[in-house]
């Protein structure tokens, strides 16, 4: 038995090796005024895991055989999962403006249509797009795949179940919420099958180079609001994926907050009505300008 008062305090020199393991696993990067912090959220681990402090938890991380799974744990108390349906409007309506009767155009031939919602959380954005795909009715009898990937094994199992309450209602129309969701005893509401079938839901370390490798080609990825925890290293790492698992003319939508300045010069810069949006350059790209670092 261990005096729980010992794992309350994390040294500053332990703070910095645990925030470089996470960093370099994840890419989530806790700065100098993080400590605090790192300490409340890692305690509940020392205690599940039975390990007196820190430095002990710190070596459990490199060499214990249950490293990756715990690492997993501390994913899902690290990560932050503030989501919403119809999020960032403008967007949103550049999306299905002008996004996608572009790709119907462009994949009329292969009948084929796949998205990826990169930190997708709990599920609001990915459905969203769903939602957007079946108002458009531009890819009726076309093979639709929507892919929401996170860290966080919690937060995905509440994106499979598809229940959500009112907090993820702030943005949504009431048109959407009475022909897509289903009203439950307890208040809470249920996607509906015609949009859940659309999607599927796995977990993904957007830092594993093997698994972004088996993402397949895809034509749009969401990634909004993940890369503003993450430090520079790992944030070029991470577009530089997505950059490789995008088709030719496809599409990379961040949040508002965040740009590829100083990250990337392979994308183009491409001005829609109501957003500015990145593009993988085709061959004959007309229209877009190539984004330069500043």
């Amino acid at each position: 038995m261990f005096d729980r008062r010992e794992n309350t305090v994390l040294s500053e020199d332990v703070f910095r090796l645990l925030r470089e393991l996470i960093r370099d696993y994840c890419g989530i990067y806790f700065d100098d005024n993080s400590r605090y912090l790192l300490e409340k959220r890692l305690s509940a681990r020392l205690r599940a895991n039975n390990i007196s402090n820190f430095r002990d938890y710190y070596r459990y991380l490199l060499y214990d055989g249950n490293r990756e799974n715990e690492l997993a744990e501390i994913m899902d108390v690290l990560t932050v999962n503030e989501t919403y349906f119809f999020r960032e409007k403008n967007q949103l309506l550049s999306f299905s403006e002008e996004i996608l009767p572009e790709l119907r155009r462009k994949n009329r031939h292969t009948g084929k249509l796949r998205i990826w919602s990169a930190g997708c959380s709990t599920g609001e954005e990915p459905y969203t797009i769903g939602i957007l795909i079946l108002e458009s009715n531009l890819f009726n009898g076309w093979d639709v795949e929507i892919i929401g990937s996170d860290i966080n094994r919690r937060v995905l199992q509440t994106a499979r179940r598809g229940v959500y309450r009112q907090n993820s209602f702030r943005c949504i129309d009431s048109y959407y919420l009475d022909k897509y969701f289903e009203p439950l005893e307890d208040g809470s509401f249920r996607i509906t099958d015609k949009v859940k079938r659309l999607l599927s839901f796995g977990y993904l370390n957007l830092l594993d180079p093997v698994k972004m490798r088996f993402m397949g080609k895809t034509d749009v990825v969401f990634c909004r609001n993940a890369l503003i925890y993450f430090d520079m290293q790992s944030r070029r790492k991470v577009v530089d994926g997505f950059y490789n698992v995008l088709a030719e003319g496809g599409y990379l939508l961040l949040g508002h907050a965040e740009s590829l300045i100083n990250m990337s010069t392979a994308f183009a810069l491409k001005h829609l009505k109501r957003d500015l949006v990145y593009q993988k350059p085709e061959t004959s790209s007309q229209g877009a300008v190539q984004c330069r670092k500043g």
